[in-house]
C-alpha cells in the first residue's frame, strides 16, 4: 500500500476520527521525548503527558471547560532547540512536543489539518531517523532507500492498523480509545523502533 493511500484514508476520516489518530500516534512519539529528556536534563515528560491526557479528556468530553491555551504555554517552554543539543535524539524529541502542540492547536481551532500534520511528522520523524542510521552506516540514504527501509514499512503498516482500528471504532467512548491507545503502543516500541 503506497504512502498516500494512507494519507488518503486519513483526510477521509471524521473530526474526531482524525483527533484520536493523531493522540494514539503522539502515544508512540512520547516516549522518545523522555528518552531525550532522560538523557539532557532538558525538559518535562510528565508536563507533556498530562497535557496529552488532557487532550484525550478534551476528545471524550468536548464541551468539558478545559483551557488548553494554558497547556499549550506550558509545553512551548518544553520544546528543545536544535541548536541547543548536539545528539539526534533532538529531532525526535521536537516532533513529539511539535505533534503534541498541533494536537492542542487542532482541538484548539477545531482545525482538522493539524491532526493530519500529526501523522506527517510521525512519518518525517522515523524518515530522518532512517537516513542519520544510514548515513552512520556509510550507507546513501536516498528517498528510495528510506522509503522501502523496514522501520518505514512497519511505520506506515502501524498508521493502516491504527487507522483500520479508528474506522471501526464507532461512537468514541473512554472504552474504546483506551483500547485504542493500547493498540498504538501494543509493540512496546515508539515509532522509531525504541524500546518503551
Amino acid at each position: 500500500m503506497t504512502k498516500a493511500n494512507n494519507f488518503q484514508r486519513i483526510r477521509e476520516l471524521n473530526y474526531l476520527q482524525k483527533a484520536v489518530l493523531a493522540g494514539a500516534l503522539i502515544e508512540r512519539m512520547l516516549p522518545n521525548y523522555g528518552l531525550f529528556s532522560e538523557a539532557t536534563g532538558f525538559g518535562d515528560e510528565a508536563l507533556l503527558r498530562s497535557a496529552l491526557n488532557v487532550c484525550w479528556e478534551k476528545i471524550l468530553l468536548p464541551k468539558s471547560k478545559i483551557d488548553l491555551e494554558k497547556q499549550v504555554e506550558k509545553i512551548e517552554p518544553n520544546v528543545p532547540e536544535l541548536a541547543d543539543f548536539d545528539m539526534f535524539g533532538t529531532y525526535p524529541a521536537i516532533d513529539a512536543a511539535t505533534s503534541l502542540l498541533s494536537l492542542m492547536h487542532g482541538l484548539m481551532g477545531q482545525d482538522e489539518q493539524e491532526f493530519i500534520s500529526v501523522s506527517k511528522i510521525s512519518q518525517a520523524t522515523v524518515a530522518r531517523f532512517i537516513e542519520y542510521q544510514m548515513t552512520v552506516e556509510g550507507e546513501v540514504a536516498d528517498n528510495k532507500a528510506v522509503r522501502e527501509h523496514p522501520l518505514m514499512q512497519y511505520e506506515i503498516d502501524v498508521l493502516r492498523e491504527l487507522i483500520d482500528f479508528v474506522e471501526n471504532m464507532g461512537r468514541i467512548t473512554s472504552e474504546n480509545v483506551k483500547a485504542l491507545k493500547k493498540q498504538a503502543i501494543a509493540d512496546g516500541q515508539t515509532n522509531i523502533g525504541l524500546a518503551l
